[in-house]
């Protein structure tokens, strides 16, 4: 099966036009040790992830302490439109920049370490980490963020979920993505990403799918397999990893939406297997 261009570059980076949805942009910066950098957030809020590495920002001083990933919680800097940020890398440094339209935002914050929620999910061959970097308990106008590592040979993202028709108090649209990263390297994961037929929507029904754009609600049933530095995009669907047996697999989650909720519809087929709850 095609991947459906929901496969794309992480360096590269996605923002709505190029995805074809509505909120969501992304994309991966590497620094040479000593090298500057700066931008802007415009009319987005915006969240820089550290990977690795440690950079002096200004108005916040020294970020970031994890070697990789692999090795200990995640710092953030939230900003809200119209800001600038500018940073200092003192090591190499590896950032994800997340980012989604709002009209306003709480103030610029740092998320240290000791901030991040850990959450341990699943039981058994479906057991993974949370790390929650900005849940909907904390402040933001649009972005959701949290990091899962899933162990070698373990599923994620289980049982299969969707998030993509406005359903209050049941089910939220978000747009998501998936930024992947495996120890060692050369891993991989799968990923299915697939839609099931559904009664004819009345006037009384939940609004349409999120990103429409992609295919305007047309069926999917994709399987990818995911590798090192991989960015897929989940526009719609109930979706599901496996990590490959011998690799430990990281994924940096994003999400956003019309409305900052984390509401999601688990697939029925699967609702018997679910072993965790909402927290």
């Amino acid at each position: 099966m095609s991947d459906a261009g929901l496969v794309r570059n992480a360096s590269e980076g996605i923002n709505p036009k190029t995805a074809g949805w509505t909120y969501l942009s992304f994309r991966t910066v590497r620094c040479r040790a000593d090298e500057v950098l700066a931008g802007e957030t415009g009319g987005d809020e915006t969240a820089l992830i550290w990977l690795s590495g440690r950079a002096d920002v200004d108005g916040f001083g020294q970020v970031g302490e994890r070697e990789d990933v692999f090795k200990g919680l995640p710092s953030a800097i939230i900003l809200p439109p119209g800001s600038s940020y500018r940073l200092h890398a003192r090591t190499a440094l590896h950032l994800a920049i997340v980012s989604a339209p709002a009209e306003s935002a709480p103030p610029a914050r740092l998320v240290r370490p000791d901030d991040v929620r850990v959450e341990i999910r699943g039981k058994g061959v479906s057991e993974r980490k949370i790390h929650w970097i900005l849940s909907e308990k904390e402040p933001a106008a649009r972005l959701l963020l949290v990091e899962v590592l899933t162990p070698a040979g373990h599923w994620s993202t289980y049982p299969p979920h969707k998030h993509d028709q406005d359903n209050p108090g049941v089910e939220r649209a978000l747009e998501e993505l998936y930024y992947y990263r495996f120890n060692p390297e050369q891993g991989f994961a799968f990923q299915g990403i697939y839609t099931k037929p559904s009664p004819q929507l009345s006037s009384t029904s939940p609004s349409p799918l999120a990103g429409e754009g992609r295919g305007g609600g047309s069926p999917l049933n994709v399987s990818i397999r995911a590798r090192q530095d991989d960015l897929v995009l989940v526009p719609r669907g109930y979706h599901v990893v496996s990590a490959a047996p011998g690799y430990d697999c990281y994924y940096l989650n994003a999400m956003a939406g019309a409305v900052r909720e984390w509401l999601f519809t688990t697939d029925p087929d699967h609702q018997w297997l679910m072993d965790w709850k909402k927290t």
